[in-house]
């Protein structure tokens, strides 16, 4: 099976350890006006599809995020 990998980087302040482990947890948050859903939504989504997010982020050197998708060899080409 063929995968295709996307990945975003930023150079913001990171994410601390303690945070990271969490970052995927539905409701957590370490923002007073967010809800913690963001990224918990998006990982159940792109598991459910076959797939895969993951995080790397230092602090003081930004955050990446990958998303891993499987490829179906046999679906319809777009034109």
């Amino acid at each position: 099976t063929e995968k295709a990998k996307i990945s975003f980087k930023d150079d913001g302040p990171g994410i601390p350890k303690e945070n990271l482990q969490n970052i995927l947890r539905p409701f957590f948050t370490t923002k007073v006006t967010g809800t913690g859903l963001g990224l918990s939504v998006s990982a159940a989504i792109i598991k459910e599809m076959g797939g895969e997010l993951t995080v790397e982020s230092e602090v003081g050197q930004g955050t990446t995020v990958h998303i891993t998708l499987l490829c179906d060899s046999n679906q319809e080409k777009f034109s």
